[in-house]
């Protein structure tokens, strides 16, 4: 089949045709993103561009995105462009620049998807990515699902890869054919990188010895697909037998769980609670351990209880208040909320972080001060266009452990104020404010 078909066959099979159905393209403008629009348009599936500009390549990444810009032109497409500051944010969370950027594009596809209503984010990761992502896996170290290579879908985020079953050579082809035209990433051609590496250096000399060690990989991880569905069925069978839900509680018999003498099942029952395969031996130590012994994450514990394994949750401080007009103050955390009404005549303007001053003739008691969830927005002082607060966070630079910390204040379940970090525009003391409400926080 050429690469139409194949790329329409994938696209029934998300339910995306015949209706054809508006659609997210995450474009880099390298000859496989490139390719996808060409599909795309063939099909006449309705599509805009989405183009990420990390800025680590300095004019190439410039040139990068005049390239998607024009590419949207030619085809009469909607763009959409994010410039990230890729390598700070790396710094600041602390983790390698490939996995912030893969972080921050996958955020922002989502974002994307959900504001403008796409049915989907189709990524042009083809049967090569998926080879180099095995290969990774493996010498990595991984279990069953990382032999299976890349999924077809990012459920969680609705991004499909509908050039999966499409080889490089393929693709190469197909544009050479339709006289496309691309950008060449520099970088690509550095085996600094991970999968440059297996890219340019391993499979290769692997080429030289085994002809069709590729074709025959890509026939592996479909075995090892099917053997995942009926590992994953028979693992849901065994977790019913030996777990029992008693309110927050998991209950599992000590001798029952010993006796399939089995690490993947231990596993498999305690990577559900943010316990990792390191944790797998100190639950089997744990089994000859006396009772009121146990091992603990950051959420969960693990505690032998005479026959029983019992696994809890940690007991942890409330992550919602409901203010009434007539608190004056509120603890939370290691911290207090102080509430104050001023008239206007007596109002003096406070430009301390840790104060909001905001207009009581907008905002509606009760007042809930919670933790942030994914998916909040508001409107930052001084703008009138909304923001997540995920986006937010980025632009402060806030690290991981930061952004666990942030709470927020909302009226009428509009945020109100980030806690300590900047009021909403819609809230601000103007000059028909009658009255304010001055709330400060401070540590405890």
């Amino acid at each position: 089949m050429d690469c139409l078909h194949v790329f329409q066959d994938s696209l029934r099979k998300f339910h995306l045709l015949p209706d054809k159905k508006n659609v997210l393209l995450a474009v880099s403008g390298g000859i496989d993103s490139v390719v996808l629009c060409e599909l795309a348009m063939e099909t006449g599936l309705p599509f805009a561009l989405a183009h990420c500009n990390f800025g680590l390549r300095g004019e190439e990444s410039e040139r990068d995105e005049a390239f998607v810009r024009s590419l949207a032109g030619r085809y009469g497409v909607d763009v959409y462009v994010a410039k990230f500051e890729t390598a700070a944010v790396a710094a600041a969370q602390k983790v390698s620049v490939q996995e912030a950027a893969r972080a921050l594009r996958y955020d922002w596809f989502d974002e994307l998807r959900r504001e403008h209503g796409f049915a989907a984010t189709l990524l042009a990761h083809h049967a090569d990515d998926k080879i180099e992502t095995l290969l990774m896996n493996f010498f990595r170290g991984t279990g069953l699902e990382g032999l299976t290579g890349m999924p077809e879908e990012k459920k969680e985020a609705r991004c499909l890869r509908p050039m999966l079953h499409l080889r490089r050579s393929e693709i190469e082809t197909f544009a050479k054919e339709h006289r496309l035209q691309w950008v060449e990433d520099s970088s690509n051609a550095s085996s600094k990188y991970t999968r440059n590496f297996f890219r340019n250096e391993l499979l290769p000399q692997v080429r030289k010895v085994f002809p069709q060690a590729e074709e025959n990989l890509l026939r592996n991880m479909e075995r090892l697909q099917q053997v995942n569905i009926l590992y994953k069925e028979r693992v849901a069978e065994l977790k019913k037998k030996v777990c029992e839900l008693k309110g927050e509680e998991v209950h599992i018999p000590v001798l029952k769980l010993m006796k399939y003498r089995n690490t993947s099942l231990v596993y498999e029952i305690i990577k559900d609670f943010g316990f990792g395969e390191k944790f797998v031996g100190e639950v089997i130590k744990l089994a000859e351990a006396p009772s009121g012994k146990y091992i603990a994450n950051e959420a969960y514990r693990i505690i032998r209880h005479r026959a029983w394994f019992i696994i809890a949750p940690k007991k942890t401080t409330a992550t919602t208040f409901v203010i009434d007009k007539k608190d004056e103050a509120v603890r939370f955390d290691s911290y207090e909320l102080l509430l104050k009404f001023v008239r206007i005549e007596a109002f003096s303007m406070n430009t301390s972080s840790l104060v909001a001053q905001v207009d009581v003739g907008q905002i509606r008691f009760p007042l809930v001060l919670r933790k942030w969830r994914k998916g909040d927005y508001f409107y930052p002082l001084g703008m009138r266009k909304k923001k997540k607060l995920a986006r937010f966070f980025i632009d402060l630079k806030l690290s991981q452990t930061e952004k666990e910390k942030v709470w927020v204040l909302e009226s009428h379940r509009r945020i109100v104020w980030v806690v300590g970090r900047r009021i909403d525009d819609r809230f601000k003391v103007t000059d028909k404010t009658g009255e304010v409400l001055q709330l400060s926080v401070s540590s405890l």
